[in-house]
């Protein structure tokens, strides 16, 4: 690894300042901007350790929604009965990401800042109308999730500007949702399709009266899936309509042929997920089940 500096700022108008001086990079977990420095993908002159930042620490609920400072690890986020129960898809996201020693140093922050398109934690938080909020040099903005990425790799961050947390409006009353991916391994895989869902249903719960539908690794970013969603408002929950809905995320991606995966069979799969997922977003949300860690797709 090459030679840098490191600087440690307690507040959040230091950490702006010292990385608006440039060829810095900040560090919250680290455990992708590390191995991309072993690596040589990146060579800041400067780390810097944003930590010990109290706003990016912040993880808090009320009636407005949930707050999740951008260095919050992994398993703090599930080890959060508010966060599993209320905002099960991004408990079902962060339990699968990397090991258990992985996500205790994880961030969800960082998770979305390296702007992998197959990142666990976009589809959830997509489906669960997240925003980003951002300071820098001209103060703070506010991005919708859907906004922030903009190629593989590639985000709306501007030089000194740093992501300070991400935000989910309450969910109403009969709501649910759920994340899951298909690997080809067990453990420790990255994903070859993953998808998010959230759904409201009216009081007797038996029509969707709300849905969004996250989509990641079928695109150069990862995918608000706005035309499957609209297959399911205002119909009834059924099987029928969750396959509707995976046709039109079907038609929605746009995946490449890989290693892990044919265009072919992602579109395929990400079908499969988007049924799947709705199947257990709408269970969740008329209580007939809740979350449950480390959910494992089997080959479709």
């Amino acid at each position: 690894m090459h030679d840098f500096e490191y600087e440690c700022p307690r507040t959040l108008a230091d950490a702006v300042a010292i990385l608006a001086k440039g060829d810095s990079r900040p560090l919250a977990g680290g455990t992708d901007l590390i191995d991309h420095m072993r690596t040589g993908r990146f060579r800041p002159a400067l780390v810097v350790d944003v930590k010990k930042i109290p706003e990016l620490g912040l993880l808090e609920s009320n009636d407005k929604g949930l707050r999740i400072g951008a260095a919050v690890s992994c398993f703090r986020l599930q080890s959060s009965a508010t966060v599993r129960d209320q905002y099960s898809a991004i408990a079902d996201a962060v339990s699968i990401i990397g090991s258990v020693q992985v996500q205790s140093r994880a961030s969800m922050g960082g998770n979305l800042c390296t702007s992998g398109p197959a990142a666990d934690s976009a589809p959830a938080l997509l489906a669960l109308s997240a925003q980003c909020v951002i300071a820098g040099p001209k103060g703070n903005r506010t991005v919708p999730l859907e906004q922030f990425f903009t190629g593989p790799g590639k985000n709306v961050l501007q030089a000194g500007e740093i992501l300070v947390e991400i935000t989910c409006p309450a969910p109403a009353p009969k709501s649910g949702s759920n994340y899951r991916r298909f690997i080809p391994r067990n453990e420790m895989d990255i994903a070859v399709v993953g998808v998010g869902v959230s759904v409201t249903l009216d009081a007797s719960g038996q029509t969707i009266t709300a849905a969004r539908i996250g989509l990641g690794a079928v695109g150069p970013t990862p995918i608000l899936a706005t035309e499957a969603a609209k297959k399911l408002i205002g119909k009834p929950a059924t099987d029928e309509n969750y396959k509707a809905a995976g046709e039109a995320a079907r038609a929605q991606t746009s995946p490449i042929d890989d290693m892990r995966g044919t265009v072919e069979f992602r579109r395929h799969v990400t079908g499969v997920l988007v049924e799947r997922s709705l199947r257990e977003a709408v269970a969740r949300a008329r209580g007939e089940s809740k979350y449950h860690s480390h959910v494992r797709i089997p080959c479709c």
